[in-house]
């Protein structure tokens, strides 16, 4: 997929695959940060994203701990 510019709004097949692709990479470990950096996108616009597709946020601050 040609990735959108930066900051241009997206509609249509290619925001449904934009939401596919932020809800794999985040899913797949991520943060919402390095998810939009990954999709070219705000972190902002990745969040929206990954609501819109109905991925369940992981609670802020629950980065990879180490067992104890």
């Amino acid at each position: 997929m040609t990735k959108p510019t930066r900051g241009a709004q997206v509609k249509g097949d290619q925001r449904d695959q934009l939401r596919r692709e932020a809800a794999e990479v985040y899913l797949a470990g991520s943060s919402i940060e390095s998810t939009g950096r990954e999709i070219g996108r705000s972190y902002g616009a990745a969040r929206t994203l990954l609501i819109e597709a109905g991925v369940k946020l992981r609670p802020r601050g629950s980065g990879r701990r180490a067992a104890r």
